[in-house]
């Protein structure tokens, strides 16, 4: 079982930046590839990003690609999503996701990932 928690959430304005956090529990958070995903007030949720077993190799949707940055640190157990250049369509409770040990990649589709975070509200004003 992995115990995911988000934090860094809140308000921030067009143009502004803030880092998401997502620590996991246990000793195996370096053996879960993990993936970052939104929703939008009436959306469905949406992938954001992921990051291999070891940081490795990232893969970002297109709407985020060069804005988000997503890192991890084993030693911590974290995962991180650094976003920059907000916009107010970014604007959704962000939840981080871990899948099964079994991958070493992330993948961008949300039914496979096995564990997931309560989820961070950002919203970005105009």
């Amino acid at each position: 079982q992995v115990q995911l928690v988000e934090s860094g959430g809140g308000l921030v304005q067009a143009g502004g930046s803030l880092r998401l956090s997502c620590a996991a529990s246990g000793r195996t958070f370096s053996t879960h590839a993990m993936g970052w995903f939104r929703q939008a007030p009436g959306k469905e949720r949406e992938f954001v990003a992921t990051i291999s077993r070891s940081g490795g190799s990232t893969y970002y949707a297109d709407s985020v690609k060069g804005r988000f940055i997503i890192s991890r640190d084993n030693a911590k157990n974290t995962v991180y999503l650094q976003m920059n250049s907000l916009k107010p369509d970014d604007t959704a409770v962000y939840y981080c996701a871990a899948r099964a040990a079994r991958y070493y990649s992330g993948t961008y589709y949300e039914n496979e990932y096995d564990y997931w975070g309560q989820g961070t509200q950002v919203t970005v004003s105009s």
